[in-house]
C-alpha cells in the first residue's frame, strides 16, 4: 500500500506537471529540458572517467596483496540440471585459492539436486545444499540460507549459467578491500549474442549497462549490483540482514540497501562474467517486467531513507535520484503524446509535432549512447555500432516503454505477487570464444 500511494503521488505530481507545462509554455522548451539534462549528466560521467583515467595513469592504484580473504560462492540452481554441472566446473578453475563453492537445490523438480550432491562427493571444495520442498520460494531466501553455513569474510554470488576467466576472483578482490567498499559488481556480457536478433540486442543493452555503471563508479555514484558476479563483503551482509526476501530483485534492492547504509559499491568493467540472454520473446517480455516492477518498488521503498540517510553520501543520493527520471520517462513522453493528441483530435491548440520530435530526440540519445558503448567496449566499427545501435535503440523503445508503463499501473490498481520470471538456461551451446 505504502508503494502504491507513493507512486500516486509522483504520477499525480507529474501529470499535474505536464498540463500547467502544456498551459503556459510551448513543448520546444519540454524537449530543451530533457534532452539538456541527460546530455548534461552524461558530460560529467564522461568528464569523470576521463579524469580518473588520467589520475590512474600517473598514479596507478596500490594493490595490497596481503588481503586475502576466505571467500565464499553461492550458486542458486532451480531446475538448472542443463547448466550446473558445467558453471561448478567452470568456476572450480579460479586460481584464487581461499574459497569455497556452495551449490543450493532450489526445489528443483529436474535432476539438478542429484548433480549437485554428486559434485559434493567429487570435490572438496563444494558444499551441496539441498532446501526443502516447502522452504521459502526465491533467491533472496536462497541465499539467506547459504549465507549461515557460509565460512566466508565475502560472499561471491554467481547464477546457475555464469561462466568466468580463472583470474576472476584476483582481479575482483582488490577493488573490495578498502574499508567503505561494500561490494563489487563485475561487468555482464551476453555469451550466445550471436543466435539471434533477441540476444544481439541484449548484448549492446548489457554493453550499455556497462558504460553506464562505469560512469556512475567514475562520480563514486550509486553503481548497482547484477545478481550475478557479485562480491559483497560478510561485514556489509551483516549490517544490511542479507538478502530481502520480500523483493523480486533481490541484486538492486541490495543496492540501494547498501548505499543507505553508506556502503560503497565499485563497478569493474574489466572483469567478465558471461551468461546467457534470453532467446525467445516471451520469456524476454517476462524477464524484463520483473526487473522492471522490482526496480520500481524499490525505489518506492527506501524513497524515505534516501531522502534521509545520514550515511549516504550528496553523490549517491543525487545519483540514484537521477536514475528514477529513467522509469518516468516513458510515462513522461507517452503521456504528452496522448495529451497533444487528444488535443489535436479535439481541433485544440496543441504541440504534437514537438512531442513526436521529442520521442524522435530520446531515440537518437539512446541510439548515440549505443554507438559509444559499443565501439568503447565491444570494440565494434562505426558502421557495426551504428547499425546494431539502431536496431537496439528500436528493441529498447518497443521493449522497455511499454513494460514500464504497465508497471506503473499494476503497482497502483493491483496487489503485491512474488513472481521471479525465471527464465530457462542451457538452451545453447557457447562458450567464451564465441561471445561477440
Amino acid at each position: 500500500m505504502k508503494e502504491r500511494i507513493a507512486l500516486l503521488i509522483i504520477i499525480s505530481f507529474l501529470i499535474a506537471f505536464l498540463i500547467i507545462f502544456q498551459n503556459y509554455f510551448d513543448t520546444v522548451w519540454a524537449i530543451i529540458l530533457l534532452i539538456g539534462f541527460m546530455l548534461l549528466y552524461t558530460f560529467y560521467m564522461y568528464c569523470a572517467m576521463k579524469y580518473r583515467k588520467r589520475i590512474l595513469k600517473k598514479k596507478p592504484p596500490v594493490i595490497n596483496y596481503n588481503y586475502h580473504p576466505f571467500v565464499s560462492i553461492m550458486i542458486p540452481a532451480h531446475n538448472e540440471e542443463e547448466v550446473i554441472e558445467e558453471t561448478a566446473k567452470n568456476i572450480l578453475e579460479l586460481e584464487y585459492k581461499d574459497f569455497e563453492i556452495i551449490l543450493i537445490d532450489d526445489r528443483s523438480e529436474d535432476n539438478t539436486a542429484q548433480i549437485i550432491l554428486n559434485l559434493e562427493k567429487q570435490y572438496k571444495n563444494i558444499k551441496a545444499l539441498i532446501r526443502k520442498k516447502d522452504a521459502t520460494p526465491g533467491k533472496s531466501a536462497v541465499l539467506n540460507d547459504a549465507f549461515k553455513i557460509a565460512k566466508g569474510d565475502a560472499v561471491l554470488v554467481f547464477d546457475a549459467d555464469a561462466k568466468v576467466e580463472k583470474d576472476f576472483l584476483n582481479k575482483m578482490i582488490p577493488a573490495l578491500e578498502p574499508a567503505d567498499v561494500g561490494a563489487v559488481q563485475a561487468q555482464k556480457v551476453i555469451i550466445n549474442a550471436k543466435q539471434n536478433f533477441l540476444t544481439r540486442c541484449q548484448y549492446s543493452e548489457f554493453i550499455l549497462d556497462t558504460h553506464m555503471q562505469a560512469g556512475r563508479d567514475a562520480v563514486r555514484g550509486a553503481v548497482e549490483l547484477r545478481g550475478n558476479g557479485e562480491l559483497i563483503k560478510r561485514r556489509a551482509l551483516e549490517s544490511i540482514n542479507g538478502w530481502n526476501e520480500e523483493t523480486i530483485v533481490d541484486d538492486l534492492d541490495m543496492s540501494t540497501r547498501l548505499h543507505v547504509k553508506g556502503w560503497d559499491i565499485r563497478f569493474l568493467p574489466d572483469v567478465k562474467v558471461y551468461e546467457e540472454g534470453v532467446i525467445d520473446f516471451k520469456s524476454l517480455i517476462r524477464q524484463r517486467r520483473r526487473w522492471v516492477e522490482g526496480s520500481i518498488r524499490r525505489y518506492l521503498e527506501y524513497m524515505g531513507a534516501v531522502f534521509t540517510s545520514s550515511d549516504m553520501s550528496l553523490r549517491v543520493g543525487f545519483d540514484l535520484i537521477a536514475y528514477v527520471t529513467e522509469f518516468l520517462l516513458p510515462f513522461w513522453l507517452i503521456a504528452e503524446i496522448f495529451i497533444q493528441a487528444f488535443h489535436f483530435v479535439k481541433g485544440y491548440e496543441n504541440c504534437i509535432l514537438s512531442s513526436i520530435i521529442m520521442v524522435i530526440a530520446t531515440g537518437i540519445f539512446f541510439t548515440c549512447g549505443f554507438i559509444y558503448s559499443l565501439r568503447k567496449y565491444a570494440d565494434y566499427n562505426f558502421s557495426k555500432a551504428l547499425w546494431q545501435s539502431v536496431l537496439t535503440s528500436i528493441y529498447f523503445i518497443v521493449i522497455w516503454f511499454p513494460i514500464a508503463m504497465f508497471i506503473i499501473f499494476k503497482i497502483i490498481f493491483t496487489k503485491k505477487t512474488m513472481d521471479w520470471g525465471k527464465t530457462k538456461h542451457g538452451v545453447t551451446n557457447v562458450t567464451l570464444g564465441d561471445v561477440a
